[in-house]
């Protein structure tokens, strides 16, 4: 990572921090896991500012972290599919700098996806009977990516409009 300035690197580490506070203030939870909060608005603004890469460090990372504070575990490719990977995909928003609803809206579909093959292959058993897996997986993922997506939509609408939010994207650190 010596290629990231310490400046990234610390912001990286602190937006994790802040990620994990909001994923504890919770709007609501789902049954079987998943739920609507701003944990991703921190991992959104690492790559509107950074770029794709530190975007996707900071959501492995804080996909990982996660781990330690009640992820829900069942098997050891679940975890990976539900977290580290899941949560990793957010940072593809830094590729679009400058379309910051684009790359939100990317980057939730990259992790909206990676929550889905994971219900289809380790929580079928909780679809209704008579329902298509992929069905439910898609539906049950929807009613909790769609509005935290929303919330992060609307937060980051207004925080790109500040002076300065693009660091990388001007060159300038300060504006």
């Amino acid at each position: 990572m010596s290629r990231f300035s310490l400046r990234t690197m610390a912001e990286i580490g602190v937006m994790v921090a802040v990620a994990l506070v909001l994923n504890f203030f919770r709007l609501f939870q789902m049954p079987q896991g998943g739920s609507v909060s701003l944990e991703m608005l921190p991992i959104f603004i690492v790559a509107l500012r950074w770029g794709t890469l530190p975007g996707i460090i900071a959501g492995a990372l804080f996909g990982v972290a996660q781990l330690f504070f009640g992820a829900s575990i069942y098997y050891p490719l679940q975890v990976i599919l539900d977290y580290p990977l899941a949560f990793a995909l957010l940072g593809l928003a830094g590729a679009f700098p400058r379309r910051p609803l684009l790359g939100i809206t990317i980057g939730t579909v990259g992790r909206f996806l990676a929550h889905v093959i994971s219900g289809v292959a380790f929580f079928a058993e909780y679809a209704p009977e008579g329902t298509n897996v992929w069905v439910y997986s898609l539906g049950y993922n929807l009613t909790y990516i769609v509005p935290e997506l929303l919330l992060c939509g609307i937060a980051v609408y207004f925080l790109a409009k500040r002076p300065g939010f693009y660091a990388r994207v001007t060159g300038r650190q300060y504006e």
